[in-house]
């Protein structure tokens, strides 16, 4: 008995079908992907707040320092070199590192894509708010920070942890706002869908945060495009649609005023 084969046409229309099921689904299995990035991402920074709550739990009430150093006790240390091993050997070696089940793996969004620029070598993705003893309360930071737990109000509107693109190949310092000035240093990493960033909160809890501001949102999708020209930078609001998201930011940022 004769098979009967596939014409031209018929695999023609079979390529055809399977080419749209393919735009179909495409889009789809990119949502599931970017989910699954930005729900590993919320998990890590719920196990970063967690251990940060658990350092101050061992250490009088104290909280870790917020900046990054090189043998002062830190929460991460500054790197010794450039590699991808050099900013993870910090990260070991920070005072944090016991509290979060010795895996440098929390550090890092999946959605971070500054690997994929040789010039950077950039690893850890997260910053702590210079309020939170992230400054030098001698600084000229218009603030004192926070040195205790006990000196948040409200720790559930305060956060500890945010995503930073700092151009410098890994974040250096802590991330900083000045509230009489009405601005902050360096930019906030947006590598979510959605205009969306994580934060970490003083009370263990983590979430995804929506901005709204499109030069804010500029700013900072400028300063996580591998492919352009990485500055440090100060922002200060330039319209009224910057409101929102300076006010949120200033909101959640723990600090003492200048006396």
């Amino acid at each position: 008995m004769k098979t009967r084969a596939f014409t031209l046409i018929e695999l023609l229309v079979v390529i055809a079908i399977i080419a749209i099921l393919m735009a179909i689904l495409m889009p789809a299995l990119q949502r599931v992907k970017n989910q699954a990035k930005g729900t590993v991402c919320v998990q890590n920074l719920r196990t970063m707040t967690m251990a940060w709550i658990v350092y101050k739990d061992d250490n009088d009430d104290e909280l870790v320092k917020g900046t990054t150093g090189e043998t002062d006790g830190s929460w991460v240390l500054n790197p010794s070199g450039d590699t991808i091993e050099d900013k993870k050997d910090a990260l070991r070696k920070g005072a944090l590192f016991p509290y979060v089940s010795n895996t440098v793996d929390v550090y890092r969004c999946p959605a971070d894509i500054r690997q994929k620029n040789p010039e950077i070598y950039a690893f850890r993705s997260y910053s702590i708010a210079g309020g939170m003893n992230g400054v030098d309360p001698a600084g000229a930071w218009e603030i004192y920070p926070v040195i205790k737990y006990s000196e948040i109000k409200r720790p559930a509107s305060k956060y500890v942890f945010l995503e930073e693109a700092d151009p410098r190949g890994y974040n250096r310092g802590s991330w900083v706002m000045y509230p009489k000035s009405k601005g902050w240093v360096d930019p906030f990493a947006i590598w979510h869908s959605r205009s969306r960033s994580t934060l970490g909160w003083a009370d263990g809890s983590a979430e995804m945060h929506r901005w709204l501001s499109k030069s804010v949102i500029e700013w900072c999708k400028q300063a996580c495009d591998v492919r352009a020209a990485q500055e440090f930078s100060f922002y200060m609001p330039r319209a009224d649609d910057d409101v929102e998201d300076f006010t949120f930011m200033l909101n959640g940022y723990a600090y003492r005023s200048l006396q």
